[in-house]
């Protein structure tokens, strides 16, 4: 029997880029931020990331990786958790209904 090779890495033309999450939990975490009192650059210092690319997070326009949203959810001192959920509610609110 013949070993198969494994594909490293995602199947040519894939992206993991996917709009809608993004800006949902982009706008989460401004929510939360502003909730708080607490400046974009401050949060992006707390976060130990570049104020730019909190920026982008928050627009939508990049889908951070787990060990970033941990690192955004312990300076904001909430959970991940508490950031998925808002996010997933964001993501319900927008959903088209099903009539």
């Amino acid at each position: 029997m013949q070993k198969r090779s494994i594909q490293r890495g995602r199947p040519t033309g894939t992206t993991t880029y996917e709009a809608e999450p993004a800006i949902a939990f982009g706008a989460a975490v401004r929510e939360e931020r502003t909730n708080q009192g607490i400046a974009q650059e401050t949060l992006a210092h707390m976060a130990g990331i570049e104020r730019s690319h909190m920026g982008k997070i928050e627009r939508g326009e990049h889908v951070p990786t787990l060990p970033l949203i941990l690192k955004i959810a312990r300076a904001l001192k909430c959970s991940s958790a508490h950031l998925m959920t808002m996010t997933e509610a964001k993501l319900a609110g927008s959903a088209p209904s099903a009539d």
